[in-house]
């Protein structure tokens, strides 16, 4: 009897380890797990931050303002829709001054009686919402004399609009082919003088978009119609809805949808998506080529071969014999030779296929400062001799390099 009582206290005993033992594995398992699931989540999100944030020197991201929000500085007037309706007559189509990719663009004027240009987006979605935000995020901080000043912005229920300083003679587009434009007279008044004058105030708003902006800013849709002209011709560039900020990094890229103008995109960016400041210089010599030819990028109905302008133009931009070919016949001769060979080297440089053979848009101001002048000469006669003097850098990195 007391050797049975003895084994079943004996068998208890063991009976309450075994409960304990398993209760504390049970438990331990319970923490390994949970320490388990902690570390996989944590190096999760580590992985994720390399992948967006392009470590490992690798600047492949796609960068927008869900990364970097830009701060809107002081001075920027949020108006209603009532008073932005008001001062556009209702948005009469007597007002309508442009269309753009926004939507369409009304003159008006506000209770100051300043002269303003109202644009009302249209485009409904995504797209649009991101367009609107990234105008005001971007026209209400950068201050530029060469970038279009935003005045305010509405965005009163579904009704979203944005403020602009009014620009009197519209978009250079419009004066470089008056005949697309309406006007009665296809020739185009711009002179070689002006024509100059806005290709080095251009040049000096990607400029500081690109150099004195940090990170940089890629316009992304840069193009004659987002070229605006004051009452005296001085240019601003415009339309910021479609900017990336770029990679602060030398020869860092960022992905993004290709989104842009026909005859106005890169190669590159056309191909791979990968968007630099180099992008906005190809788009510029394009532009610089619409200044020089009088011809828009792509027409369908030139004859074949000549319907892409860079595809057309680049053989002779190099072949100074030929430069003469290719130069607007409403310019009617009246330039300075040297200075169009001049300027269709530093196009030739801008449009290259390879984006580093792209010069920066520094040794693009540069080049064009010594060529822009207050006053030329009454008879400037067109010469193909032979001329002396410094090169400007864009024109030195051009004849030692092969196209």
């Amino acid at each position: 009897m007391d050797e049975s009582g003895e084994y079943k206290r004996k068998e208890s005993i063991v009976l309450v380890v075994i409960v304990v033992i398993a209760a504390i594995s049970l438990v331990s398992l319970f923490l390994a797990f949970s320490y388990y699931c902690y570390i996989r989540n944590k190096v999760a999100k580590r992985v994720n931050t390399t992948e967006s944030g392009g470590g490992g020197g690798v600047c492949d991201r796609e960068s927008g303002f869900s990364e970097i929000k830009l701060s809107v500085e002081k001075g920027l007037h949020v108006f209603t829709f009532k008073q932005l309706h008001s001062a556009t007559g209702g948005f009469g189509k007597g007002n309508v001054v442009g269309h753009g990719g926004f939507g369409a663009v009304y003159k008006g004027v506000i209770s100051d009686g300043r002269k303003v240009a109202v644009k009302l987006m249209d485009r409904a979605g995504k797209q649009g919402e991101d367009e609107f935000e990234m105008e005001v995020e971007l026209s209400g901080r950068l201050r530029s004399p060469y970038l279009l000043a935003l005045i305010g912005y509405c965005s009163d229920n579904n009704h979203k609009l944005l403020v602009y300083e009014f620009m009197p003679n519209g978009g250079l587009q419009g004066h470089l082919y008056p005949a697309h434009a309406g006007s009665n007279n296809g020739t185009s008044k711009l002179d070689w003088e002006t024509r100059l004058r806005i290709a080095l105030e251009a040049a000096k708003g990607l400029e500081y978009l690109h150099e004195q902006v940090s990170p940089p800013v890629i316009h992304r849709d840069f193009k004659s119609s987002n070229i605006l002209l004051d009452r005296n011709f001085h240019a601003k560039i415009s339309d910021f809805g479609l900017a990336k900020l770029g990679s602060d990094k030398a020869g860092c890229h960022v992905s993004t949808r290709v989104l842009g103008t026909q005859g106005y995109v890169a190669p590159e960016y056309a191909l791979t998506g990968h968007l630099t400041t180099k992008s906005d210089v190809y788009s510029y010599g394009v532009v610089l080529l619409e200044l020089l030819t009088g011809r828009v990028p792509v027409d369908s109905k030139r004859a074949p071969g000549e319907g892409v302008l860079v595809t057309w133009a680049l053989p002779r931009l190099t072949d100074r014999e030929k430069v003469v070919q290719i130069m607007d016949p409403a310019l009617d001769g009246q330039y300075s030779m040297k200075e169009a060979i001049q300027v269709a080297a530093i196009a030739a440089m801008c449009v290259q296929s390879e984006s580093d053979y792209r010069p920066l848009m520094a040794d693009v101001v540069q080049s064009l400062v010594p060529l822009v002048k207050r006053q030329h000469s009454a008879s400037r006669v067109a010469s193909c001799s032979s001329f002396h003097g410094t090169k400007s850098p864009v024109v030195h990195a051009l004849d030692k390099t092969t196209l």
